[in-house]
Protein backbone atom coordinates (compact mmCIF):
# COMPACT_ATOMS: atom_id res chain seq x y z
CA UNK A 1 0.00 0.00 0.00
CA UNK A 2 2.88 2.25 1.05
CA UNK A 3 4.91 1.29 -2.21
CA UNK A 4 1.49 2.45 -4.10
CA UNK A 5 1.26 5.63 -2.59
CA UNK A 6 4.72 6.19 -3.48
CA UNK A 7 4.70 5.35 -7.22
CA UNK A 8 1.13 7.62 -7.08
CA UNK A 9 2.75 10.41 -5.73
CA UNK A 10 5.88 9.97 -8.23
CA UNK A 11 4.04 9.62 -11.10
CA UNK A 12 1.85 13.10 -10.37
CA UNK A 13 4.74 15.11 -9.88
CA UNK A 14 6.27 13.69 -13.09
CA UNK A 15 3.18 14.87 -14.80
CA UNK A 16 3.48 18.21 -13.30
CA UNK A 17 6.85 18.55 -14.34
CA UNK A 18 6.12 17.29 -17.97
CA UNK A 19 3.16 19.80 -17.81
CA UNK A 20 5.78 22.64 -16.91
CA UNK A 21 8.12 22.23 -19.05
CA UNK A 22 5.63 21.69 -22.31
CA UNK A 23 4.29 25.43 -21.22
CA UNK A 24 7.65 26.76 -20.94
CA UNK A 25 8.40 25.51 -24.43
CA UNK A 26 4.55 27.37 -25.19
CA UNK A 27 5.97 30.37 -23.39
CA UNK A 28 9.20 30.51 -25.50
CA UNK A 29 7.58 30.90 -28.40
CA UNK A 30 5.14 33.54 -27.08
CA UNK A 31 5.45 37.69 -28.09
CA UNK A 32 5.88 38.53 -24.59
CA UNK A 33 8.49 41.02 -23.05
CA UNK A 34 11.70 40.04 -21.83
CA UNK A 35 10.64 40.10 -17.88
CA UNK A 36 7.16 39.19 -18.61
CA UNK A 37 8.25 36.35 -20.38
CA UNK A 38 11.34 34.54 -17.68
CA UNK A 39 8.85 35.82 -15.07
CA UNK A 40 6.52 33.34 -16.15
CA UNK A 41 8.95 30.80 -16.88
CA UNK A 42 10.66 30.70 -13.27
CA UNK A 43 6.85 31.15 -11.89
CA UNK A 44 6.02 27.91 -13.51
CA UNK A 45 8.94 26.27 -11.90
CA UNK A 46 8.87 28.03 -8.47
CA UNK A 47 4.89 26.30 -8.50
CA UNK A 48 7.09 22.92 -8.11
CA UNK A 49 9.58 23.49 -6.05
CA UNK A 50 7.53 26.21 -4.03
CA UNK A 51 10.94 27.98 -2.65
CA UNK A 52 10.15 30.89 -0.35
CA UNK A 53 12.68 33.51 -2.23
CA UNK A 54 13.62 32.60 -5.72
CA UNK A 55 16.03 35.50 -7.67
CA UNK A 56 17.71 35.59 -11.30
CA UNK A 57 20.54 37.53 -11.65
CA UNK A 58 22.63 38.16 -14.54
CA UNK A 59 26.12 39.17 -15.44
CA UNK A 60 27.27 42.68 -15.82
CA UNK A 61 29.57 42.74 -18.79
CA UNK A 62 31.45 45.62 -17.56
CA UNK A 63 31.94 44.89 -14.50
CA UNK A 64 31.68 41.06 -14.40
CA UNK A 65 29.54 41.65 -11.01
CA UNK A 66 26.11 39.79 -10.74
CA UNK A 67 22.79 42.56 -10.62
CA UNK A 68 19.47 41.62 -9.10
CA UNK A 69 17.18 41.21 -12.45
CA UNK A 70 14.04 39.54 -11.21
CA UNK A 71 13.35 39.01 -7.07
CA UNK A 72 10.56 37.13 -5.62
CA UNK A 73 10.69 37.59 -2.04
CA UNK A 74 8.74 39.09 0.90
CA UNK A 75 10.40 42.37 0.30
CA UNK A 76 11.47 42.20 -3.47
CA UNK A 77 11.93 46.19 -4.21
CA UNK A 78 15.27 45.44 -1.50
CA UNK A 79 16.47 43.07 -4.20
CA UNK A 80 15.79 45.70 -7.12
CA UNK A 81 19.04 46.23 -8.89
CA UNK A 82 21.10 45.01 -6.02
CA UNK A 83 24.36 44.00 -7.33
CA UNK A 84 26.36 41.00 -6.09
CA UNK A 85 30.00 41.16 -6.06
CA UNK A 86 32.06 39.18 -8.28
CA UNK A 87 32.74 35.82 -6.36
CA UNK A 88 30.89 36.65 -3.71
CA UNK A 89 28.19 34.85 -1.88
CA UNK A 90 26.96 31.39 -3.51
CA UNK A 91 25.83 33.19 -6.20
CA UNK A 92 28.97 34.44 -6.44
CA UNK A 93 30.75 31.21 -6.57
CA UNK A 94 28.19 29.70 -9.33
CA UNK A 95 28.69 32.67 -11.93
CA UNK A 96 32.52 32.62 -11.45
CA UNK A 97 32.81 28.72 -11.48
CA UNK A 98 29.86 27.98 -14.11
CA UNK A 99 28.66 24.56 -11.64
CA UNK A 100 25.45 23.68 -9.72
CA UNK A 101 25.35 23.63 -5.95
CA UNK A 102 22.65 22.12 -3.87
CA UNK A 103 23.36 23.17 -0.34
CA UNK A 104 20.93 21.35 2.05
CA UNK A 105 22.40 23.73 5.05
CA UNK A 106 24.14 27.01 4.46
CA UNK A 107 25.72 27.99 7.65
CA UNK A 108 28.33 24.94 7.15
CA UNK A 109 29.28 26.28 4.00
CA UNK A 110 31.75 29.01 3.57
CA UNK A 111 30.75 29.95 0.50
CA UNK A 112 27.56 31.44 1.78
CA UNK A 113 27.82 35.26 2.90
CA UNK A 114 24.95 36.64 5.02
CA UNK A 115 24.41 40.41 3.41
CA UNK A 116 21.08 39.70 2.03
CA UNK A 117 19.77 37.94 5.17
CA UNK A 118 20.68 41.05 7.31
CA UNK A 119 18.97 43.54 5.01
CA UNK A 120 15.69 41.21 4.59
CA UNK A 121 15.77 40.08 7.99
CA UNK A 122 15.70 36.97 6.87
CA UNK A 123 17.09 33.17 7.77
CA UNK A 124 18.41 31.26 4.52
CA UNK A 125 18.65 27.91 5.37
CA UNK A 126 18.76 25.32 2.15
CA UNK A 127 19.70 26.66 -1.48
CA UNK A 128 19.67 25.43 -4.91
CA UNK A 129 21.32 28.01 -7.44
CA UNK A 130 22.21 27.06 -11.18
CA UNK A 131 24.35 29.15 -13.77
CA UNK A 132 22.51 30.22 -17.03
CA UNK A 133 24.33 29.46 -19.28
CA UNK A 134 24.60 30.31 -23.07
CA UNK A 135 27.08 28.47 -25.30
CA UNK A 136 30.34 29.09 -23.29
CA UNK A 137 29.33 32.00 -21.63
CA UNK A 138 27.66 32.49 -17.72
CA UNK A 139 25.25 34.79 -18.15
CA UNK A 140 24.08 34.77 -15.00
CA UNK A 141 22.62 32.36 -12.17
CA UNK A 142 19.17 31.16 -10.67
CA UNK A 143 19.03 30.84 -6.82
CA UNK A 144 16.57 29.55 -4.91
CA UNK A 145 16.26 29.69 -1.19
CA UNK A 146 14.52 27.84 1.30
CA UNK A 147 11.64 25.17 0.48
CA UNK A 148 8.00 26.80 1.58
CA UNK A 149 7.21 23.60 3.06
CA UNK A 150 10.08 23.42 4.82
CA UNK A 151 11.99 20.67 3.56
CA UNK A 152 15.29 19.92 1.64
CA UNK A 153 16.02 20.93 -1.96
CA UNK A 154 16.66 17.74 -3.33
CA UNK A 155 18.82 16.59 -6.16
CA UNK A 156 15.26 15.75 -8.74
CA UNK A 157 15.05 19.63 -7.65
CA UNK A 158 17.91 20.54 -8.76
CA UNK A 159 17.80 18.68 -12.28
CA UNK A 160 14.85 20.17 -12.86
CA UNK A 161 15.72 23.67 -12.10
CA UNK A 162 19.21 23.22 -14.85
CA UNK A 163 16.86 22.00 -17.52
CA UNK A 164 14.97 25.31 -16.82
CA UNK A 165 18.24 27.36 -16.89
CA UNK A 166 18.81 26.55 -20.40
CA UNK A 167 15.24 28.07 -21.03
CA UNK A 168 15.85 30.83 -19.55
CA UNK A 169 19.44 31.65 -21.29
CA UNK A 170 17.92 31.21 -24.69
CA UNK A 171 14.86 33.35 -23.33
CA UNK A 172 17.60 36.13 -22.52
CA UNK A 173 20.09 35.56 -25.14
CA UNK A 174 16.95 35.37 -28.09
CA UNK A 175 15.41 39.33 -26.56
CA UNK A 176 18.96 40.51 -26.46
CA UNK A 177 19.42 39.35 -29.99
CA UNK A 178 15.60 40.93 -30.96
CA UNK A 179 16.26 44.33 -29.22
CA UNK A 180 20.18 44.76 -31.35
CA UNK A 181 18.02 43.94 -34.64
CA UNK A 182 15.39 46.26 -33.48
CA UNK A 183 18.12 48.92 -32.97
CA UNK A 184 19.87 48.47 -35.92
CA UNK A 185 16.77 48.74 -38.00
CA UNK A 186 16.27 51.84 -36.74
CA UNK A 187 19.62 53.69 -36.23
CA UNK A 188 22.22 55.09 -38.46
CA UNK A 189 25.32 53.26 -38.66
CA UNK A 190 27.74 56.19 -39.12
CA UNK A 191 26.20 58.44 -36.38
CA UNK A 192 24.54 56.43 -33.95
CA UNK A 193 21.39 58.82 -34.17
CA UNK A 194 17.76 57.79 -35.56
CA UNK A 195 17.89 57.09 -39.91
CA UNK A 196 15.34 58.74 -41.84
CA UNK A 197 12.40 55.98 -41.79
CA UNK A 198 12.51 55.90 -38.61
CA UNK A 199 12.14 59.95 -37.84
CA UNK A 200 9.25 60.23 -40.20
CA UNK A 201 7.06 57.44 -37.63
CA UNK A 202 8.46 59.54 -34.78
CA UNK A 203 7.02 62.61 -36.55
CA UNK A 204 4.14 61.12 -36.83
CA UNK A 205 3.39 60.07 -33.74
CA UNK A 206 4.94 63.87 -31.94
CA UNK A 207 2.73 65.48 -34.74
CA UNK A 208 -0.28 64.14 -33.63
CA UNK A 209 0.15 64.64 -30.24
CA UNK A 210 1.42 68.35 -30.43
CA UNK A 211 -2.22 68.37 -31.79
CA UNK A 212 -3.38 66.67 -29.38
CA UNK A 213 -2.21 68.55 -26.66
CA UNK A 214 -1.99 71.97 -28.30
CA UNK A 215 1.58 72.46 -28.23
CA UNK A 216 4.29 73.67 -30.80
CA UNK A 217 6.37 71.27 -32.47
CA UNK A 218 9.61 72.30 -34.29
CA UNK A 219 11.43 71.13 -37.03
CA UNK A 220 14.85 71.67 -38.08
CA UNK A 221 16.14 70.24 -41.31
CA UNK A 222 20.23 71.04 -41.85
CA UNK A 223 22.61 70.37 -44.26
CA UNK A 224 26.53 70.57 -44.25
CA UNK A 225 27.58 73.13 -46.51
CA UNK A 226 30.49 72.17 -49.19
CA UNK A 227 30.46 68.93 -47.94
CA UNK A 228 31.78 67.54 -51.56
CA UNK A 229 34.87 69.84 -51.09
CA UNK A 230 35.85 67.55 -48.34
CA UNK A 231 35.25 64.13 -49.82
CA UNK A 232 36.81 65.74 -52.79
CA UNK A 233 40.31 66.78 -50.96
CA UNK A 234 40.37 63.85 -48.17
CA UNK A 235 38.68 61.50 -49.61
CA UNK A 236 34.85 59.62 -48.56
CA UNK A 237 36.37 57.70 -45.98
CA UNK A 238 37.69 60.67 -44.12
CA UNK A 239 33.96 62.11 -45.07
CA UNK A 240 32.19 59.32 -43.50
CA UNK A 241 34.03 60.09 -39.96
CA UNK A 242 33.01 63.63 -40.31
CA UNK A 243 29.95 62.82 -40.42
CA UNK A 244 30.07 60.55 -37.44
CA UNK A 245 31.86 63.38 -35.30
CA UNK A 246 29.07 65.96 -36.71
CA UNK A 247 26.28 62.93 -35.15
CA UNK A 248 28.65 62.63 -31.98
CA UNK A 249 27.75 66.46 -31.55
CA UNK A 250 24.32 66.72 -32.18
CA UNK A 251 23.81 63.92 -29.40
CA UNK A 252 26.14 66.01 -27.04
CA UNK A 253 23.87 68.94 -28.06
CA UNK A 254 20.42 68.41 -27.81
CA UNK A 255 17.98 67.89 -25.03
CA UNK A 256 16.85 64.79 -23.57
CA UNK A 257 13.51 65.27 -24.96
CA UNK A 258 14.47 66.21 -28.45
CA UNK A 259 15.21 63.86 -31.29
CA UNK A 260 17.43 63.72 -33.87
CA UNK A 261 18.55 61.90 -37.51
CA UNK A 262 20.74 61.45 -39.88
CA UNK A 263 18.34 62.23 -42.67
CA UNK A 264 20.75 61.01 -45.76
CA UNK A 265 23.48 62.11 -46.86
CA UNK A 266 25.09 65.06 -44.84
CA UNK A 267 21.46 66.07 -44.54
CA UNK A 268 20.14 66.11 -40.25
CA UNK A 269 16.85 66.56 -38.89
CA UNK A 270 15.70 67.69 -35.12
CA UNK A 271 12.07 67.40 -33.74
CA UNK A 272 11.94 69.65 -31.11
CA UNK A 273 8.49 68.72 -28.86
CA UNK A 274 7.09 71.91 -27.34
CA UNK A 275 9.00 74.10 -28.54
CA UNK A 276 8.12 77.40 -30.29
CA UNK A 277 9.08 78.63 -33.49
CA UNK A 278 11.44 80.89 -31.63
CA UNK A 279 12.88 78.65 -29.31
CA UNK A 280 13.55 76.78 -32.55
CA UNK A 281 15.98 79.51 -33.77
CA UNK A 282 17.65 79.85 -30.53
CA UNK A 283 18.72 76.40 -30.64
CA UNK A 284 19.42 75.95 -34.40
CA UNK A 285 21.94 79.03 -34.08
CA UNK A 286 23.36 77.56 -30.88
CA UNK A 287 24.00 74.60 -32.29
CA UNK A 288 25.16 76.56 -35.51
CA UNK A 289 27.42 77.80 -33.49
CA UNK A 290 28.94 74.70 -32.00
CA UNK A 291 29.24 73.62 -35.10
CA UNK A 292 31.59 76.43 -36.26
CA UNK A 293 33.82 76.34 -33.76
CA UNK A 294 34.83 72.84 -33.72
CA UNK A 295 37.53 71.17 -35.28
CA UNK A 296 37.31 67.78 -37.22
CA UNK A 297 39.15 65.03 -36.56
CA UNK A 298 41.41 66.58 -35.07
CA UNK A 299 42.88 63.47 -33.54
CA UNK A 300 43.75 62.37 -36.68
CA UNK A 301 46.35 65.78 -37.29
CA UNK A 302 43.24 66.84 -39.95
CA UNK A 303 41.44 69.76 -38.16
CA UNK A 304 38.23 70.35 -40.45
CA UNK A 305 36.13 73.23 -40.22
CA UNK A 306 32.83 72.67 -40.91
CA UNK A 307 29.31 74.85 -41.10
CA UNK A 308 25.43 74.14 -42.14
CA UNK A 309 22.61 76.08 -43.84
CA UNK A 310 19.70 75.54 -41.14
CA UNK A 311 15.54 75.18 -42.21
CA UNK A 312 13.51 75.92 -39.16
CA UNK A 313 9.45 75.31 -39.28
CA UNK A 314 7.17 74.86 -36.74
CA UNK A 315 3.87 73.40 -36.22
CA UNK A 316 1.00 74.30 -36.16
CA UNK A 317 1.88 78.12 -37.14
CA UNK A 318 3.93 77.20 -40.31
CA UNK A 319 2.15 73.72 -41.55
CA UNK A 320 -0.65 71.48 -40.56
CA UNK A 321 0.78 68.20 -41.61
CA UNK A 322 4.12 65.99 -40.93
CA UNK A 323 4.98 66.20 -44.72
CA UNK A 324 4.23 70.24 -44.72
CA UNK A 325 6.66 70.78 -41.65
CA UNK A 326 9.16 68.53 -43.54
CA UNK A 327 8.64 70.26 -46.60
CA UNK A 328 8.75 74.12 -45.64
CA UNK A 329 11.71 72.98 -43.03
CA UNK A 330 14.06 71.81 -46.45
CA UNK A 331 12.92 74.76 -48.65
CA UNK A 332 14.37 77.15 -46.08
CA UNK A 333 17.51 75.18 -45.40
CA UNK A 334 18.04 75.68 -49.18
CA UNK A 335 17.19 78.98 -49.39
CA UNK A 336 20.37 79.51 -46.67
CA UNK A 337 22.20 76.93 -49.03
CA UNK A 338 21.64 79.21 -52.03
CA UNK A 339 22.32 82.36 -50.79
CA UNK A 340 25.16 83.06 -47.96
CA UNK A 341 25.25 79.55 -46.46
CA UNK A 342 26.07 78.98 -42.55
CA UNK A 343 23.04 80.41 -41.40
CA UNK A 344 18.98 79.76 -40.14
CA UNK A 345 16.08 80.66 -41.51
CA UNK A 346 12.96 80.43 -40.31
CA UNK A 347 9.50 80.28 -41.99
Amino acid sequence: MAQSFHDSAECERLIREYTTLVDIGKALTSTLGRKELIKLIMDKVAGLLSPKIWSLLLVDEKTRDLVFEIAVSPTPKKLAGKKVKRGEGIAGWVADNGLSVLIEDVSSDPRFSPKFDEALSFTTRSVICVPLRYGDKIIGVIEFINSLEDRKFCPRDLELLETVSDFVAIALENSKNFAKIQEISITDELTGLYNARHILRILDREVERARRSGTNLSFIFFDMDRFKTVNDSFGHLVGSRLIGEVGQLISATIRKTDIAARYGGDEFVIILPNTSKEGAVVFAEKLRKVLNAKKFLSEEGLEIKATASFGVATYPDDADSKLTLVSIADKLMYMVKETSRDGVRAA
